[in-house]
């Protein structure tokens, strides 16, 4: 585990400061365990001998203090907050002795780095892009998160009109630990969004350290909202709120592995033409084919594309694989208009009902109040 062994306290490299009058206050340093050695993750404990604290200051280089308390008639400091791996500390106490002498102290010490850390990914996905009006702030963890209030009191979202939002903790289709921050409504066009994320030795659990900080900016792009209607196999391209074109589709064949599902699905990327195959989603081998002008929604394969073997159905019949096809002149349409984080709402009958939570972003699937229960600082969480 990082650690490293201190003791007492120094000034200009003797034991303690002078006091003007009356002995010197010895001042220890330790790990509020009890124990003389301090390793990452450790409450810092300072104590006095032969007289009181009056201050305590523990900062690191970038001046970030660790906050504490006072306690046992002024001898004894905690800190509230925990140390950090690969981190020095610079700690400067001020005394004062029964005869009413003061003096301080100081003493600086590094942790040792750390043996374990956690990493993850940010989306957006690239510095300064340009959504959709339901796109989240995502944060994905390579190992699990066990103490998630600790991170999520470093995770500090900025915007430039004040907008309402809260963080939610939700697992991603692969398992990870994922904490997501949404807006209580789709976001306002044109809004400036900034993460902050002062992760840099905190400990997500089990002595597994974040090993830096991270930033994110992104820009709300035009409201555009895409409503699919399953039962009129159409959908509606929908701009600052009026409906600017109609587009027939065929989706999901009405049966328990082929129906789309319903829901809110902020489109999670463009990707252009991929290879599809249908043993890769559970479905046999049904297809195996090349399609163009994907638009992905869904992690276990549901998309938006051009299928133009489907080009009689489209809008007559749902013959799909439980994607949403369109004709190659519609669907080049919509992939050159499409922002990622552009909702499309999905309703309609379906057999299959709504996608789970997890199955793509699915942050949209419950309403505000609900939403704010999954923060690990939520009181009902």
């Amino acid at each position: 585990m990082p650690l490293v062994s201190v003791g007492a306290l120094t000034a200009c490299g003797g034991i303690a400061a002078s006091a003007p009058k009356g002995p010197p206050v010895q001042v220890d340093l330790g790990a509020a365990s009890g124990t003389r050695a301090v390793q990452a993750g450790d409450r810092l404990m300072v104590t006095a001998h032969g007289g009181v604290l009056t201050e305590v200051t523990v900062a690191d280089p970038k001046g970030r203090q660790l906050a504490g308390t006072l306690g046992a008639g002024g001898t004894v400091w905690t800190s509230r907050a925990k140390t950090a791996p690969d981190t020095k500390y610079s700690v400067l106490a001020r005394t004062k002795n029964a005869q009413g002498g003061t003096g301080e102290a100081k003493e600086s010490l590094t942790t040792a780095a750390a043996d374990l850390l956690n990493k993850l990914v940010l989306s957006p996905g690239s510095q300064g892009a340009t959504v959709g009006v339901a796109q989240p702030i995502m944060i994905t963890f390579d190992f699990p998160v066990t103490d998630r209030a600790a991170v999520e009191r470093r995770l500090k979202v900025t915007t430039d009109n004040g907008t309402t939002g809260s963080w939610g903790w939700v697992k991603d289709y692969s398992g990870k630990d994922r904490v997501d921050w949404r807006p209580e409504t789709y976001w306002k066009p044109g809004t400036e969004v900034g993460l902050r994320a002062e992760l840099n030795g905190v400990d997500s659990g089990g002595g597994r350290y974040f090993g830096k900080d991270y930033d994110l900016h992104f820009t709300i792009g035009r409201s555009q909202v895409i409503k699919v209607d399953l039962d009129r196999r159409y959908l509606s391209f929908v701009e600052d709120g009026e409906e600017t074109r109609r587009i027939p589709v065929s989706a999901g064949r009405p049966d328990g592995d082929h129906a789309t599902w319903t829901g809110t699905f902020p489109l999670m990327a463009k990707e252009g033409t991929i290879d599809m195959n249908s043993e890769t989603v559970g479905l046999g081998d049904s297809y195996h084919r090349t399609v163009r002008d994907a638009m992905k929604l869904t992690d276990s394969g549901t998309y938006a594309h051009a299928a133009p073997w489907n080009a009689d159905k489209v809008g007559r019949v749902n013959a799909s694989a439980g994607c949403i096809g369109l004709t190659d002149a519609d669907a080049d349409w919509l992939y050159g208009k499409v922002q990622v984080g552009d909702p499309f709402e999905v309703t309609g009958s379906s057999v299959r009902g709504e996608a789970d939570r997890n199955n793509g972003i699915g942050d949209w699937a419950v309403d505000w109040s609900r939403w704010q229960k999954y923060s690990a600082l939520s009181s009902n969480s």
